[in-house]
This record gives C-alpha cells, sequence and structure tokens, in this order.
C-alpha cells in the first residue's frame, strides 16, 4: 500500500514520466497475484496502462508494456490486437517493430521482418531480432552477418551484443564468442531495455561489462525457451 501511494504521488507529479507508470502497473500485476482479495491484478495494471497512453499518446514504451501484460497473462489474442493498434499509432518504432517480428507466429515472421527492414532499416533493435529469426531457421552466416549489422550500427545497445554472444555461445565457436566479448567490453554498452534492467539491478551495479553480457545473454535465453 505505501508503494502503491508513492506511484501515486509521483504519477500526479510527473504524469508523463513513462517508467514511473510501467513500475506503477507491475506493482498491481504483482500485488494482484500476492493477495486474492484484491480486484485482479491484471485489470488494475490494464486500467493504469490504458490511463497512461491517454496522458502519453504515440509511446512505443507503454506499448510494449501494455502488449507484454496480456502476454503475461494468458490474453493472447488481446495482445494481438493491441499490436495492431500501437503499430497503427507508432508505425515507425523499431522497438514495437522488434517485438512484432519476436512474438509473431512462425509462419508469419518472415513477413514481419520484411516490414519492419523498410520501415526502419538501420534500427538495431530490428535488425538484431531479424538476426535472431535466421538464427531460430540455422541459417548462420545470414544471422551472423546480420548480428553484427546490428552493433555495427549502434555499439552502445547492450542487447545486441547480448544476443550476438549468445548466438555465438550456440554455434560451439568459442574462439568467435570471446572476440564478441572483447569488442563489447571496448564498447561499453549503457543502452538497451534488458541490459539496463539487468545492469541495474542492486545485485549488479559492481558487475563489470563482461559479467553483465554474460548475465543479459543468460536472461535473453530464459525468455527464448518461455516463447519457444
Amino acid at each position: 500500500e505505501r508503494a502503491r501511494k508513492f506511484y501515486q504521488r509521483g504519477l500526479q507529479s510527473c504524469p508523463n514520466n513513462v517508467i514511473l507508470w510501467i513500475q506503477a502497473s507491475r506493482l498491481e500485476e504483482r500485488a494482484g497475484e500476492f493477495d486474492s482479495s484484491l480486484r485482479s491484478g491484471v485489470t488494475k495494471a490494464r486500467s493504469l496502462l490504458e490511463l497512461s497512453r491517454l496522458k502519453n499518446p504515440k509511446n512505443p514504451e507503454l506499448w510494449v508494456e501494455a502488449i507484454r501484460l496480456e502476454r503475461r497473462a494468458g490474453n493472447d489474442k488481446l495482445a494481438i490486437t493491441l499490436m495492431a493498434r500501437a503499430l497503427q499509432e507508432c508505425p515507425s518504432s523499431g522497438l514495437l517493430l522488434a517485438e512484432n517480428i519476436t512474438t509473431a507466429p512462425r509462419v508469419e515472421q518472415k513477413s514481419k521482418s520484411a516490414d519492419a527492414i523498410k520501415k526502419c532499416p538501420d534500427d538495431p533493435r530490428v535488425i538484431a531480432a531479424v538476426a535472431s529469426l535466421f538464427a531460430s531457421e540455422r541459417k548462420l552466416e545470414k544471422a551472423r552477418k546480420w548480428f553484427e549489422r546490428a552493433v555495427v550500427l549502434d555499439p552502445d545497445v547492450g542487447d545486441s551484443w547480448a544476443k550476438y554472444y549468445l548466438f555465438e555461445t550456440g554455434t560451439g565457436s568459442s574462439g568467435k564468442k570471446e572476440k564478441i566479448k572483447e569488442r563489447c567490453i571496448a564498447a561499453e554498452p549503457k543502452h538497451g531495455e534488458l541490459w539496463c534492467s539487468v545492469m541495474k539491478e542492486m545485485a549488479n551495479r559492481r558487475k563489470s561489462v563482461g559479467e553483465g553480457l554474460e548475465l543479459v545473454a543468460n536472461k535473453i535465453q530464459q525468455q527464448q525457451e518461455l516463447l519457444n
């Protein structure tokens, strides 16, 4: 309850703070899991995210959070509907287009990739999502080429390095894997959705870039296992 009041005060003062909206919705989602006497946590989280989008239109991060909320709750049809609405409102969002590739049924992933590349040919999130698709199809050289393109486009995005590193881990090439780690350490990435969330955890604040790379790669692997 204290945390809820903290978020309420924060959102009254800073209604354009996207991170506050997302954290407040996650609090409600978790609260519903722990206390069955509360109104469904997902319902309250959904309402908060709807309000957040009214106050902050055309915001891809808020759309992605709403879509993921529904997927976590098992509401896949609603998640698909939200994605369609999100792409109407933010048609050139690399974040949304990459998410659309990753979560689409396998038979639709190629067409989603082609559409995303047309709209955002230089977005590292889209390029890395396409690379991951090639990797899942065991088109290893194509995947390597696209992962390379992603890290060259923006070396500051830690998520791209972690995906590339995980890919080379899976191919069994220890030399290539270590080379990726060396390049990542030299680049000192500071951005990326997963990179930031992992590296900002209290337990990881003193971790080196190399250690962070391992942690984020493991997190991506866990996410992939959940999707498959």
